[in-house]
């Protein structure tokens, strides 16, 4: 919020709006709402917001986590599955927490934390790269056949795969994380109706994380997203419109 023009209470209004609707708000809507005279101010202003959704001391994701990758940011045209054209390739990973219902007494599981990361393929370095970033040592990644997860335990994961060739129905492979993918893909299209550029994809993603990780208290949301923009600095207007793109392959680990 440096060398800004708007006053304080509008970006406290704006960070309130963003944070506590679970649909989020798009820059037209938040350029109605608060009377900013622009959409290039509404918008500027919501991508820095989203640099306050990052924690830079969060924990990574612990215990039973699935791990996917999927095509997010609207109805491109293009083939299926791994290596689709003209897509926005995502990875993903969701904690799977044990519930106990207050009423029945059941025992079941559900969604807990989620991370995702726009990544340019899914080739084998980038998504160790994204489990060693994202998931504690000593956890179980669950995946399906894919190979290139199955180097994961000389990292020092456990590993599990859930597939139909292992005579699993498909509604139950990884059923977390296709549960979170799915409502990721609603609030886009319903909020952005589908239309995000690829260049500002993670953005959107931290955005969604930050609310889906805190969804049982919203307002208490706002709160922890203040003290986080007190520890990060927001983007320059520089990197602002350029956008970080996706997540390019580092210098290759030892044994990827």
């Amino acid at each position: 919020m440096e060398n800004t023009k708007l006053p304080l209470s509008i970006w406290l209004q704006a960070a309130f709006l963003m944070v506590t609707d679970k649909r989020g708000i798009s820059a037209k809507q938040l350029q109605r709402a608060l009377a900013i005279k622009s959409y290039e101010t509404a918008w500027s202003m919501l991508q820095k917001l989203r640099a306050a959704m990052v924690n830079p001391d969060r924990s990574k994701l612990t215990g039973r986590v699935e791990v996917d990758e999927s095509y997010i940011g609207g109805p491109e045209k293009g083939k299926r599955g791994r290596g689709a054209e003209g897509k926005n390739l995502v990875v993903g990973a969701v904690e799977v927490r044990d519930w106990t219902s207050p009423k029945t007494g059941k025992v079941s599981t559900r969604a807990g934390r989620v991370r995702f990361r726009h990544i340019d393929n899914a080739i084998q370095p980038v998504l160790v790269d994204f489990a060693l970033d994202t998931i504690e040592g000593g956890s179980k990644v669950v995946t399906d056949g894919f190979e290139a997860y199955h180097i994961l335990p000389q990292f020092g994961y456990s590993h599990g795969v859930e597939s139909t060739a292992r005579g699993m129905k498909q509604d139950d492979v990884l059923r977390h994380y296709h549960r979170a993918v799915a409502n990721l893909k609603t609030w886009i299209k319903g909020t952005f109706h589908g239309r995000i550029d690829g260049k500002h994809l993670q953005g959107y993603l931290n955005e969604f994380a930050f609310r889906f990780n805190r969804r049982q208290n919203l307002f208490a949301a706002f709160q922890t997203m203040l003290g986080i923009a007190g520890k990060v600095k927001g983007p320059t207007q520089a990197t602002l419109y350029a956008g970080p793109g996706p997540f390019v392959q580092r210098e290759a680990r030892a044994g990827v």
